[in-house]
């Protein structure tokens, strides 16, 4: 019997509704797969974090193309956001590697809990 670690089920179910979310809301894929990578997959935070950059990434990507042909894409905004967001992933990246597991945990909860909080009442 196959492990759920090695079971294909797992990988694309978690794949399919991380980006489902992802594609839905614009977001979603980071909230989700992150936990997905290390319950189900058992990868420790510093891996699932850093993994979880290049699925999104692929979400993104398709996400991307679907909506800039569909006119809903404000590209130059987008340009200077980027920016911003590229510095801020090479610091978030660098910082990664000298924060405990137990960190980690506490301020990805933290950020969901906001996330959902801001959701749900503004």
């Amino acid at each position: 019997m196959k492990s759920i670690k090695n079971s294909r089920i797992i990988y694309v179910f978690g794949g399919l509704v991380s980006g489902f979310l992802n594609g839905l809301f614009g977001s979603g894929g980071g909230t989700l797969i992150v936990p997905f990578l290390e319950i189900f997959l058992k990868l420790d935070p510093k891996k699932s974090h850093a993994t979880a950059i290049l699925i999104i990434f692929s979400y993104t990507l398709i996400s991307l193309v679907f909506y800039g042909f569909s006119g809903r894409l404000d590209f130059p905004l987008a340009l200077k956001v980027s920016a911003g967001g590229v510095l801020g992933g090479l610091l978030g990246a660098k910082l990664l590697n000298k924060m405990s597991f137990s960190l980690i945990h506490k301020i990805f909860g933290a950020f969901m809990i906001i996330a959902a909080v801001r959701m749900v009442f503004f």
